[in-house]
């Protein structure tokens, strides 16, 4: 693993700090705005790990890094990849189009991506004695992901409860579990997140496919607001 940080710009002293896992997304941009605006300053964890639109995805997050002038970190890591058994990761495995009567695990679940994810923002957050750790899962993911359930969450709690030292208190928060899409954008637009400055799609760096799963939500979240989303999308299909 390699890391890379960027130092932030002044920050308030009487603010807690609070490691964000951001991927890019419009979830996790979310959940930055989220952080803010109950008084934490945001350290983002971005991880690299072989997905197929990690140069995007990590263009985004940093920009976004800059425009709430946030401390950065990338990881960058090879085992997700490795491992494989998921579209985002595996060239040999295509990315199918959505499906709203699919109910069972789509082929992008990355197996147990989110505690390998968790467990690096817990390390970072007690190293730099962070009080809270943000992730922007929500109930539409937990829907197909197992890892994005609000009993994964809790559990992961108290695994990081007695795993860590008994001097530290980190809070796994995650804003959006009993949320629909539709509810998060509600609320980025509220707060202000700059969406254009994210991107959600699991096939193509630019411009955006359109129809895979993660298109499919990310636009029919956006006409639930009345809003029209600012990414470009090589087609905007009807769901």
């Amino acid at each position: 693993m390699t890391g890379e940080a960027t130092a932030a710009g002044d920050r308030s002293e009487d603010r807690e700090r609070a490691v964000v896992l951001v991927s890019g997304g419009m979830d996790s941009a979310t959940a930055v705005y989220e952080a803010l605006d109950r008084g934490y300053d945001p350290l983002f964890l971005h991880t690299s790990y072989g997905q197929r639109t990690e140069g995007r995805e990590y263009e985004c997050a940093r920009r976004l890094a800059e425009v709430v002038d946030a401390e950065f970190l990338r990881v960058e890591t090879d085992h997700l990849a490795r491992i494989g058994g998921s579209a985002l990761t595996d060239d040999g495995i295509d990315v199918a189009d959505a499906d709203p009567d699919d109910d069972g695990v789509p082929d992008t679940y990355v197996p147990f991506r989110n505690a390998n994810l968790l467990s690096m923002a817990v390390s970072e957050a007690e190293a730099v004695g962070a009080r809270a750790v943000f992730v922007g899962a929500h109930a539409e993911d937990f829907a197909g992901y197992p890892d994005c359930r609000p009993e994964f969450f809790e559990a992961f709690q108290r695994v990081v409860d007695v795993g860590t030292r008994p001097e530290t208190d980190v809070a796994v928060e995650a804003p959006f579990v009993e949320w629909s899409k539709a509810d998060i954008a509600e609320r980025g637009l509220e707060l202000g997140v700059p969406y254009e400055h994210t991107w959600s799609c699991y096939r193509e760096e630019d411009p955006a496919c359109g129809t895979c799963d993660a298109c499919a939500l990310r636009l029919e979240a956006f006409r639930a607001t009345g809003a029209r989303d600012p990414i470009p999308y090589a087609e905007r299909p009807e769901y």
